[in-house]
């Protein structure tokens, strides 16, 4: 079966770790750069080619790592690289070196052929979320003025959103003609072996008014054309089975009579069946009651007896038990069952759509939800509400399930998109679902063998969402290294 895709929700990437890429910046390099958040504090960890970096006697080179969001900026311990006569000046005078103590200092002979590794740690500070990390180099004269200042982006923005991965949801197979169904039951009285209906006999009017509303409910809608209205009728064990026969098919005649001088449906609309003794209705109540000879009566009704033999034995074996089903149970085995089917013509436009889903949403398709759900924003609580509606009416469809899975994912209602999930059944976009649920909830490990068992279904989304959580196994990292 193959169905149409739409990716409603988009990808973000990244959590609290960065790895960048080697980055030349004039005549030093930084290598391996690692950019952390960890349990309240910003770590800044990186290797420093300063071999190229050209230092004379009387200069000094300070590159000052400083974290920055708008108006604020925290500046790191600094690194200065000092020539000879330069550093001999400031061991001599400390109080107006330009950098402090707590700054590594080099000067160009302990820097030849060698790189520096960074690391250093700050209190992570609201104001810094969504910073980025930047690096100002001073070069300081022989007379100790600044003689030129620059300043480059290191990390352009931190932290950036967590990664997400795309939900997809499933586009309905297109319904040729839109056939539904109601049913129901009623439960009609005739005096003793009488087989005509009289409507205002014991409970007749309410049991009659129950079939005549049914099929009032979709006859008067002019989007609806009623294609069959089906009754089969039963009858209780008590009596011989021939004279059940009898009953069971009079009786239901009597009601199609009653139907069709109603309502005057064409030919071959209302169908009939019958059953003269409702024995699988007599098992089951036996089954969920507490008689005192329950199983003894059960061995009776599911032996391969004729219906009139298994109907002497109960009574005559079990006589207060009998009494007891007499007065409880067989009253409801006598009833006839409904059905009307019916189909609804199609709605076309996302206007005639909005209006029907407002008034009567179950006569829409899923295919028609589908279509409404792309004029509302991703998200957004008409979309998921949609959804949500699109379910109720079709709760056993697993295109329906998965849609409503992804929509309660995207508003982090976890518990409800795992009862969707259930019901998505082998759809290879529920296995996905699954993957990216997990991911949601921050449990790549078991994410990962959904998502590999999705990618061989055909999934292309499951390879991305892979590669991103595969990077580390609690925390998503982005990495640019070559």
């Amino acid at each position: 079966m193959k169905y149409r895709h739409i990716i409603l929700s988009a990808v973000a990437v990244l959590s609290n770790i960065f790895y960048g890429q080697a980055q030349k910046i004039e005549d030093f390099e930084v290598t391996d750069l690692t950019l952390e958040v960890r349990d309240g504090y910003i770590n800044v960890d990186m290797d420093i080619d300063l071999t190229d970096v050209n230092v004379k006697g009387t200069q000094v080179v300070v590159l000052t790592p400083c974290i920055t969001n708008g108006p604020d900026t925290l500046k790191l311990k600094s690194i200065g690289v000092y020539g000879r006569n330069r550093r001999i000046f400031y061991q001599r005078n400390n109080d107006i070196k330009p950098t402090d103590k707590k700054d590594e200092t080099y000067t160009p002979s302990d820097i030849r052929d060698a790189v520096i590794n960074y690391s250093t740690s700050a209190h992570f500070m609201n104001w810094m979320d969504g910073c980025s990390l930047t690096v100002i180099r001073t070069d300081f004269g022989c007379c100790g003025n600044s003689a030129m200042v620059s300043s480059s982006e290191l990390v352009e923005r931190f932290p950036l959103a967590p990664f997400y991965p795309e939900l997809i949801y499933i586009r309905p197979e297109h319904e040729v003609q839109k056939t539904r169904e109601i049913s129901g039951t009623a439960y009609i009285d005739f005096p003793v072996s009488r087989m005509n209906i009289q409507p205002d006999y014991r409970n007749n009017k309410v049991e009659l008014a129950k079939i005549t509303g049914t099929i009032d409910s979709v006859k008067k809608d002019d989007d609806i054309i009623i294609r069959s209205v089906s009754i089969k009728g039963f009858a209780s064990p008590e009596s011989p089975y021939e004279n059940n026969r009898r009953l069971a098919k009079g009786r239901t005649a009597s009601l199609k009579d009653y139907i069709q001088n109603l309502y005057h449906f064409a030919d071959g609309i209302i169908t009939t069946s019958f059953e003269p003794e409702d024995w699988a209705g007599l098992e089951e109540y036996v089954m969920a009651s507490s008689l005192p000879n329950k199983d003894l009566i059960l061995e009776a009704i599911r032996s391969d007896r004729d219906p009139d033999t298994k109907e002497w034995i109960i009574k005559s074996r079990y006589k207060d038990d009998y009494r007891h089903l007499l007065d409880y149970c067989y009253p409801t085995l006598r009833h006839s069952d409904y059905r009307i089917e019916y189909t609804i013509r199609s709605y076309v436009t996302p206007d005639e759509i909005e209006r029907i889903y407002k008034v009567s949403p179950q006569k829409l398709s899923l295919e028609e939800f589908y279509i409404l759900a792309q004029t509302y924003e991703s998200g957004s609580e008409e979309f998921n509400e949609l959804f949500e509606t699109a379910v109720r009416m079709y709760p056993e469809d697993p295109v329906a399930n998965l849609n409503a899975a992804n929509s309660a994912i995207l508003r982090k209602d976890y518990r409800r998109a795992l009862r969707y999930l259930e019901k998505a059944r082998e759809l290879p976009e529920a296995t996905y679902a699954r993957g990216a649920l997990e991911v949601y909830m921050d449990d790549y490990d078991a994410a990962r063998p959904y998502l590999k068992q999705a990618l061989k279904q055909g999934i292309r989304q499951a390879e991305t969402a892979l590669q991103e959580i595969a990077k580390n196994r609690f925390l998503y990292k982005m990495t640019t290294d070559n």
